[in-house]
């Protein structure tokens, strides 16, 4: 092995360890390309080298111009909590912010899901890691315009409150669902408020989740960075 591979495998090697051993935070920007030259004393091809590396091993995502971060390594979220509660059980702080609650009439929705009632309330929101400010998620929830959900469109949730819990409130307890996963390039509002480039890729996942005897508790289309979020099947 040649002196330039020996270099570039003792950084992979050294910021690996950091970051799978929590040194580093979940979503934290990794230093810059002069800055770990500088603390390896190698060149910045070098430093490029290692990035690339640890990229492929999936441990940070790169995007031109913008840098390096941690991923969430794989580790899973459990849904029926709630993307705050799941998020938050892993030690991953986040910030809500919710920019608008309406009431939505969609007949094309509700054929789809099998409902007479073709009134929703969408609450609509962002969440951004508190870590560096990066938002990582635009969501809407499309809920059933029950007692205690109804009355957001007067009172919409404080940022940082949880969605789930005020459903919990209103007797809106998921019981089974289902969730459809695509991909797709973002368009100029997403990318507005995702803080991106429009045509940037993100997972397009649709979930919807029913109570016990069938009616709907929700139905939330959410775009997630796929450099932070990652979809695991398993089966057998």
């Amino acid at each position: 092995m040649n002196e330039v591979l020996l270099k570039y495998h003792r950084i992979t090697e050294a910021l690996a360890k950091e970051i799978r051993s929590g040194t580093r935070p979940v979503g934290e920007r990794l230093p810059g390309e002069h800055a770990l030259a500088e603390r390896f004393g190698v060149s910045r091809t070098t430093v490029r080298s290692a990035l690339a590396e640890l990229n492929e091993a999936g441990l940070i995502a790169t995007r031109a111009g913008e840098g390096s971060y941690v991923l969430f390594d794989g580790r899973p979220l459990d849904g029926r909590l709630g993307w705050a509660h799941a998020l938050a059980d892993q030690g991953i702080d986040t910030r809500v912010r919710t920019l608008a609650v309406t009431e939505e009439h969609d007949e094309r929705l509700a054929a789809r899901l099998g409902l007479s009632e073709a009134l929703f309330v969408c609450v609509e929101r962002t969440r951004e890691l508190l870590a560096d400010g990066a938002v990582v998620s635009y969501e809407r929830s499309f809920l059933p315009p029950v007692p205690g959900v109804r009355e957001l469109l007067s009172r919409a949730p404080a940022d940082g409150e949880s969605l789930t819990d005020i459903m919990l409130r209103a007797g809106l307890r998921s019981d089974h669902g289902e969730q459809r996963l695509a991909g797709r390039r973002i368009d100029v509002r997403e990318a507005e408020l995702l803080r991106r480039r429009q045509g940037d890729w993100f997972l397009d996942t649709r979930l919807t989740s029913r109570a016990a005897d069938g009616s709907l508790v929700e139905h939330v289309v959410s775009l997630l960075d796929p450099d932070h979020f990652q979809v695991a099947l398993e089966f057998g």
